[in-house]
């Protein structure tokens, strides 16, 4: 069974960076797309970005294109979530999860599975 374990939040100042990681075990990983996911207090879990099982294909909601990047190792099971240029708005929880592919990441959150634990991003001065 497939099994997602994130790591790298943390608090950085506006503008700072970070880099998420999600490793995957119980089976390898370059089966499935992965997408990133987040979800700040009192509002829904939204997608962020999605990676196709080859990392031939990425996609980024609008708020974050040109400042997250994502990336995946497959030899190491593992993919990134690159996040510069940050921003108090993106303060949430971050989760990573598997799915067939990344068709559903932003209207359809229900396709992914085996979600990490969840990693807490603070942006703040």
């Amino acid at each position: 069974q497939l099994q997602l374990v994130e790591s790298g939040g943390g608090l950085v100042q506006p503008g700072g960076s970070l880099r998420l990681s999600c490793a995957a075990s119980g089976f390898s990983s370059d089966y499935f797309a992965i997408g990133w996911f987040r979800q700040a207090p009192g509002k829904e879990r939204e997608g962020v970005s999605c990676i196709s099982s080859k990392g031939g294909s990425t996609d980024y909601i609008d708020s974050v294109k040109g400042r997250f990047t994502i990336s995946r190792d497959n030899a190491k099971n593992t993919v990134y979530l690159q996040m510069n240029s940050l921003k108090p708005e993106d303060t949430a929880v971050y989760y990573c999860a598997a799915a067939g592919d990344c068709s559903g990441y932003v209207h359809r959150i229900i396709d992914f599975a085996s979600w990490s634990q969840g990693t807490q991003v603070t942006v703040s001065s």
